[in-house]
């Protein structure tokens, strides 16, 4: 048994890149909160299923964006005032799990025992993440159709040049002539992207939106409430999913999350594992 145990470690300490040398402290590390969301981060790394349905869920903005072009008072955005009728066109896609795959530094989590923001800077900074499956297509095509392209993400401003970096890196469409990259902390903007869509279609009409978050599409505001009033946002936004709106399914971490503690996260790791399980539906 002790030799099987020596082998997981070992195997641990291999995935992560650590020297044979920090094996033995790694083995120490409490790492039973972060791998409760083990299997969420293996579903996003190894399943096809979470491939394709990003797939088709892009394939399907694709086909939306002929639509919004055709029709000239079409608008995704809840900030869209006024009259947009003859403005030029634009979408916007909220960058992590959205366009960037950022489930390698899930994976690091997990495996070292730490939890968001530790690692998080060092990570962006290496430019590697990779495009999440479909958007690389369905960005080509909005781009083809002469629509501008925004990223509007709650990545640090710090991490700006890394972020613009992976993402022409991995060849997807990056209009530096309208500063398309908007990050949290530039100008004064926090977390609720709202004042961000809003400075967008000041100039252009947004036709579509892409993320992974409730937030990506209407005011924190409005999202920072129970988890029963969350669920009926999907209901009260009806309309809008599959044709203006396009949510990418992120199961490894979220502002759900938050509302399991009642938006206020918990201060242990015990007390948020407390939580968690009381938050689970048997009926």
């Amino acid at each position: 048994m002790k030799s099987l145990n020596m082998k997981k470690i070992l195997i641990i300490c291999m995935v992560a890149g650590l020297g044979l040398q920090s094996c033995s402290d790694r083995e120490k590390v409490d790492r039973s909160l972060q791998e409760q969301s083990m299997l969420a981060v293996l579903f996003a790394q190894t399943s096809p299923e979470y491939a394709a349905n990003n797939i088709q869920t892009y394939k399907m903005a694709a086909a939306n964006i002929d639509k919004a072009l055709k029709d000239k008072s079409w608008t995704a955005a809840l900030e869209q005032k006024g009259n947009f009728d003859n403005k030029p066109t634009a979408i916007i896609l909220d960058v992590d799990e959205t366009v960037l795959d950022n489930s390698a530094f899930q994976a690091r989590a997990i495996i070292n025992g730490f939890s968001y923001p530790t690692g998080w800077i060092e990570w962006g900074n290496e430019a590697n993440a990779p495009a999440v499956a479909g958007v690389k297509e369905f960005l080509n095509y909005a781009d083809s159709k002469g629509v501008s392209i925004f990223y509007v993400t709650n990545r640090v401003a710090e991490l700006k040049k890394a972020t613009k970096d992976n993402i022409i890196k991995l060849g997807l469409p990056f209009d530096q002539s309208i500063n398309p990259l908007m990050m949290k902390g530039e100008n004064s903007w926090g977390s609720d992207k709202t004042s961000r869509r809003q400075l967008i279609s000041e100039d252009y009409r947004i036709i579509l939106m892409a993320g992974d978050q409730i937030t990506d599409f209407i005011s924190l505001e409005e999202s920072a409430v129970s988890i029963q009033k969350r669920l009926e946002l999907s209901n009260k936004y009806s309309e809008e999913w599959g044709t203006k709106w396009f949510m990418i399914t992120n199961p490894m971490y979220g502002k759900w999350e938050g509302a399991i503690y009642n938006n206020v996260y918990p201060s242990s790791q015990d007390k948020a594992k407390q939580l968690r399980l009381q938050a689970l539906d048997p009926k």
